[in-house]
This record gives structure tokens, sequence and C-alpha cells, in this order.
């Protein structure tokens, strides 16, 4: 039997959701007449807009585009609704340019979206996940006016079995769906585990072979000084050393993104356009310092250090060796307490006289994040090779590690290994490094604000992007943007809009991309719908726009009812 859209997309996760909506009309959607469709709902509706002379504009009407789609039917796909809603469509000759923008060429106005697709969108068998469901999904997602969309490539899934071996089949078919529905693809390199971190809600390990290597030394682990171990990325304490079946990590990852690029040629820059190098758990440049696998960490507790593999150890002796301080070379701090304490709990931490401030603290700091940086260029080099000429950016995700961020120490960050306190800026030296390879820096916690986080654990999301923008501005480094936590709320839309804009002290530019989280059944629940609608049209709009925002939604929220019965047909299309 035919499944209507959204009970499609509700088998994503295989619950179904609510439509919230009346039966829609027996009559045919594929015969709907354009120019009733697009045209102006109150032409002689005025919208103020502010400018210098402060005087009432009339706001242009919704204009029919100008598309081949103008006539008398209109097909019932949404590629074509797509088409329909642009009012104002490229020209066929324009380069269009993702990211910072090369010198010369032109940059679209306003901010491109994309939305993250489910974890297990390819299955173990690697085969695309609920394929009916995914690509109906993918085709409102078009209709909605996004970019593109974000897919994890998990290093588990594709080289499981055997070293050197990779299994492509799952992504080989869901690159393609995105291709056929227009859409650009962010492809995530995802070389650490699924389950364990915000959000994870499936279970993908590394390769076995990997996991047979780290049980037979578990010192491939990351491991704090209690002597538990992670196995949620390999610990960067061994990048160099051939521990995985005659190879480094490094060559490993190497291995794996020049067989995607070998495999995936024809499709890079024009459907894949963003590499994103996985660096760390959760795919970002840091320790797993805070893991809530088994309730080891809660937030917002300061994480603990991850230095106390054999492997790690070796580099802080020869470290502390050179440094003629060879007493400080056996281990990481014994005072900085546990995952969950905060930072006044411990002696390392606290404001006064902590041990953050000691000769031995910041020997420790430096060493401790200059590693992790080092990790980043060893991985970027190899990176930047390999998929040179090849028409797409390298990006590399870094976590908004915003709790505790109004203390002088800042544990969570320090734990993490950004050297960030009050008194010295650890995000510049990341952006600089990202600035070496022409990579883009992709931050999250863009849809948070400050008062909304516990003001006891001294949040601050808005000021830690507010120092991130600044950073990567002095480094000439893209900023791109991710929101932490599923938001479909207006709140968080006009946060991420307000910080996109990277307005800081009076100048501003706007991010080279956001990537939504995520493509899941309560996006397309009808309000969650409408909001998120509108949201992509005012990030496309840009902050140079001259239209008001009430405006933009208006039209969003007519495209959201013109299109559903398209969205239905659509929908009902792929059932047979």
């Amino acid at each position: 039997m035919a499944m209507s859209m959204t009970h499609q997309i509700g088998a994503l996760a295989g619950t179904p959701i609510s439509t919230e909506m009346g039966a829609t009309s027996n009559e045919s959607t594929a015969t709907i007449n354009a120019s009733s469709v697009w045209k102006s709902q109150a032409p002689s509706m005025r919208c103020r807009i502010l400018k210098p002379e402060m005087q009432d504009v009339l706001s242009p009407p919704l204009s029919p585009c100008r598309s081949p789609v103008l006539c008398t039917n209109m097909r019932a796909d949404l590629s074509v609704a797509c088409q329909a809603f642009a009012t104002e469509a490229p020209a066929a000759t324009e380069e269009k340019v993702y990211g910072e923008g090369r010198e010369g060429a032109k940059k679209e106005r306003g901010v491109p979206v994309y939305v993250m697709m489910p974890l297990d969108s390819v299955t173990t068998g690697n085969t695309v996940n609920r394929r009916k469901a995914m690509s109906a999904s993918l085709q409102a997602l078009k209709s909605a006016g996004v970019e593109g969309v974000m897919m994890d490539v998990w290093w588990g899934l594709v080289e499981r079995d055997q070293a050197g071996v990779y299994n492509w089949g799952g992504y080989t078919e869901l690159l393609e769906m995105a291709k056929k529905h227009g859409l650009k693809v962010q492809a995530v390199m995802s070389f650490h585990q699924c389950g364990g971190n915000v959000g994870d809600s499936v279970t993908i390990p590394l390769p076995k072979w990997v996991v047979e290597e780290m049980e037979k030394d578990p010192d491939l682990a990351y491991t704090d000084q209690w002597g538990r171990r992670n196995y949620e990325y390999v610990s960067l304490g061994c990048d160099t050393l051939p521990v995985l079946k005659g190879r480094t990590p490094v060559q490993c990852y190497s291995d794996f993104m020049r067989a995607f690029r070998d495999n995936f040629d024809h499709l890079l820059g024009d459907t894949i356009v963003e590499i994103q190098v996985g660096m760390g758990p959760a795919g970002e440049l840091r320790y797993p310092s805070y893991p809530e696998q088994n309730g080891t960490w809660k937030f917002p507790g300061i994480g603990a250090f991850q230095c106390y593999d054999k492997y790690m150890l070796s580099s802080l002796k020869a470290a502390a060796d050179a440094s003629g301080k060879p007493e400080w070379g056996s281990t990481g701090p014994t005072d900085a307490g546990h995952y969950n304490n905060w930072p006044e709990d411990t002696q390392f931490f606290r404001k006064e006289n902590g041990g953050w401030t000691s000769p031995f603290g910041e020997f420790f700091l430096t060493w401790y994040s200059q590693f992790l940086l080092d990790h980043g260029e060893r991985i970027l080099s190899s990176a930047k090779a390999i998929f040179e000429n090849k028409g797409v950016k390298i990006s590399v995700k870094v976590a908004g590690i915003h709790w505790h961020y109004g203390t002088r120490s800042h544990a969570p960050e320090l734990t993490a290994g950004y050297y960030n306190t009050r008194f010295r800026d650890g995000y510049l030296p990341i952006a600089r490094m990202l600035a070496r390879h022409g990579a883009i820096f992709n931050f999250t916690c863009i849809e948070m604000r400050d008062h909304e986080q516990p003001q006891d654990a001294l949040c601050a999301p808005e000021k830690l992007v507010k120092q991130v923008v600044l950073a990567t501005r002095e480094a000439q480094v893209p900023l791109a943007g991710e929101n932490a936590l599923p938001r479909y709320d207006d709140y968080a839309h006009k946060q991420i809009l307000q910080a996109s804009s990277l307005n800081v002290d009076g100048n501003s530019e706007d991010m080279c991309a956001f990537t939504y989280l995520r493509m899941n059944p309560h996006l397309f629940q009808v309000d969650n719908w409408r909001r998120f609608v509108a949201f992509v049209k005012k990030m496309k709009e840009g902050k140079g726009a001259d239209r008001c925002w009430e405006q933009v939604e208006r039209e969003a929220e007519h495209f959201v009812h013109v299109t559903q019965p398209l969205v239905q047909e659509a929908a009902v299309a792929l059932m047979h």
C-alpha cells in the first residue's frame, strides 16, 4: 500500500509521525497551475525595511521563477517544486563557489545549508538503509532549498573485515541518490566509533581487524590516569608507529581516503564538494575527555586528561627530557580531579594558585595541546595531497566546549586538548594550522545562547563562538558551523542566523556553510518543517538582503502549503 511522505520519513527512525494535517484533495496535483501557486498572496502588503532614508518600501511580490517549469502543467516532483520556489536562480554560466570563495570568482550571497543524514544511512550489510524513505527525504530537502547533505563514511563499515579491502556498496548508491536529487555532499571520513557520544543512536565500532589489534595491545586505546580505556578512536600516541597490521594509523587513514578518491573520482567537485577529515572522537579534533558511555562523564563535568597509554607517556617523557626537566615526564597531572568534578573541586584547575599556572602545568598543557595539533598536521598533509586538484574543500571539526568557559582555567577545554584559558588563546593555533593546509574550520554550538545554559557552570557558548570567529579571521581561514544539539525552534534558528553573519566588532562576513543536525522524523513534522523551510531561505538570503524576515516567512509558509501534495505524490510514486 502506498504510504504518505511523512510515513516514509517516519520509517527513517522506525517510528510513525503525525502529519497534523487534514485529508488532501482527491484531485490530481500533477496539473496545478503555476501562476496560481506562485502568485503573491497580498500584492498591496507593505513591509517596513530599515534604510538610511527611513522610508517605507514596497516588498517585492512573490515573482514567478524564470525557469522552464512555468507552463500550464507543473510536474509533480520535488525538483520542479524546488526550481519554482527559487525566485533568484543563478545564471547557467555563473560559477558557484563553495566555501570562502576563490580570488576572482563570485561567491553567492548568504550561507548554504546542508543537513546531516542519519548515522545509520548505510547498513552493516553495506546497503542503503530504508531506501524509499531516504529518497523521499532527500527530495523534500531539495524542495526546501537545502544545498546538500552531510554523510558519515564509516571506516568501521567500509574496511570492516579485512585491512585494505574496501566495500563502498551502500555509499555508491547513496551518493548517486544525492546526485539524482541535485544535492551536494559533505563526506565525512569517519575514523571513529559511533556510539558513546551525544546523539549517537546506533553503534558502529572500529574495523574488526583494528579492534583485534587493540585487544592485543590495549595501549592503542586512549587511557586515563585510572587505567580506563577508550576505544572510540586509535590513540594519536601511535600515529606514526606500524601497529595496525604493519601500517601506521595515519597510513590507514590515508589509504582509506585514497581509495575513496579513486572510487568516487567522477563525483568529486560536482556532487562531493567537501571532505571532512575525522580527527578524533565524534570526528572532532580533540581527545575523548568527556565520554558519556557507561555514565563515565555527565554535563557539565570537567572531563579528564587522556595521556596515559604507553605511547603518549613515551612522548611526554621525551618532551620532558628535551626541556631539561626529566622529572616531569613520568605522568600527567594527578591533582586534576575526576570526570564530573568542577574546576574549584581540584587543585590543578582552581582559580587561585591552580596547577595549570605552574611551570609544570604550562609545560604539560603545551605538550598535550601540541600533540593534538601535530596529529591534525599529519592527517591534513595527507588529505591535502590526496584530494589536490579534485575541486573539493577539506574541513576539520572542532568541538564547542562552552561549559566552565567563564572560569579562569577553562578546564573542560584543557582536558580536551584546547589550551585555552583566560590568559591564552587556544583556538588561534588551531586556526593557523588549518590555514596552512587551506582547510575549513568547522565549529559546533552555533545555535546556543548564553542565558539558556546552566549559569552556575559559567557556560558561555556565544562568547566562545565570538572568540573562534576572531581566531579564524586573524588566521584567514574560512569558518563553517553546526548546531551541537537538535533544535527546531525559532530561537535557535535566529541565533544561527545571527552567528552565521560572523558579525564581530562591526565587521561581518558570512560563514562559508552551515550544517543542520539532523535529518530525522522530527524535522519533517509539520510545524518543524515550516520553520525549517523559512530558516533555509533566510540563510540563503544573507545579511545583505533588503527584505524583512516576515516577508520571507510568508513566502515559506505559502511554499509549504502548496507543495504538500507534490511531496505526497512523489512519495507515492516511490512505492511503485
